[in-house]
């Protein structure tokens, strides 16, 4: 890695936005391709002196706060967004997660955790650390929430899928409410002193912006989980689950089990995990 990444690819980026993509009035006479500094300076608010020094490196330690805003303004995507935070992160010499007293969440599965899980079958259950990684799942799991994407990515996340992942909001019909429960969550979860929620909440404050930060902004509350969740399945269509939380005091993890709400949604799981009629029945109450 040079020894610009970060200035360099603000600039890059830029010149890559087009006056009349912000708004702003075009015309033949721009000798700079893209944005201006002063134009880029006046949409995120911040100086050009400010915005000059970020380009040339001569600042190499911007706030969360002034990242968001020059996001915003350059229209970057999620994964521009998660790169230029990781390069202000290595500008600024701050490239590794200093954990403290904290220990990293729980990633290993204890065979009997995993036992628990294969006679959960055909049910959709899902192990989650405290940070949401998905660390182990029921082939039922798989067939529910692998088409939505959730476990695309490495490790998948719960969280981080549903503020970052552009598909959770097709998959949740209800997905103010999902959005608001996860925030709740992990905002309880952050006054634990715990530096790696804290690392997650800066990564989506950024990553999700307003939908995630103006949450977190938000007064105090306990979280209060919706009796059923709704699921746009693309082979199944709408589905209706209750979710059921077993904890896992020694290790810091949780098993989810989802189970159909309903008649239609059961089913619907029948069918895609390959079950004959019946094997998982409707929970009502």
């Amino acid at each position: 890695m040079g020894d610009n990444e970060l200035g360099a690819f603000l600039r890059s980026r830029r010149e890559a936005v087009k006056p009349e993509d912000v708004g702003l009035p075009g015309g033949p006479r721009r000798r700079t391709p893209g944005l201006r500094r002063s134009e880029l300076a006046t949409l995120a608010g911040v100086s050009v002196e400010y915005l000059t020094r970020l380009e040339q490196g001569r600042d190499r330690n911007p706030s969360t706060q002034v990242l968001i805003t020059l996001a915003e303004a350059l229209r970057l995507t999620h994964e521009e967004r998660v790169h230029v935070r990781q390069l202000a992160k290595v500008a600024s010499g701050d490239v590794r997660l200093c954990p403290g007293a904290a220990q990293a969440p729980a990633r290993t599965v204890r065979p009997t955790v995993r036992a628990v899980l294969d006679r959960l079958e055909p049910a959709p259950a899902v192990l989650l650390n405290r940070v949401g990684d998905v660390l182990a799942r029921t082939t039922g799991f798989e067939r529910l929430y692998g088409p939505v994407g959730l476990l695309d990515s490495d490790p998948p996340n719960l969280v981080r899928y549903v503020f970052a992942d552009v598909r959770a909001r097709a998959a949740y019909p209800d997905w103010d409410r999902v959005a608001d429960e996860h925030a709740t969550a992990l905002k309880l979860a952050a006054t634990k002193a715990d530096p790696f929620t804290e690392e997650l909440v800066a990564e989506l404050s950024f990553a999700a912006g307003e939908a995630f930060s103006g949450r977190m902004a938000r007064p105090p509350a306990p979280p209060v989980p919706a009796p059923v969740e709704r699921l746009t399945h693309p082979l199944a269509g709408e589905l209706r689950l209750r979710r059921e939380q077993l904890d896992l005091s020694y290790d810091d993890q949780r098993v989810l089990v989802y189970l159909p709400a309903d008649a239609a949604t059961s089913a619907a799981l029948d069918r895609l995990t390959g079950r004959l009629p019946g094997a998982l029945r409707a929970v009502s109450g």
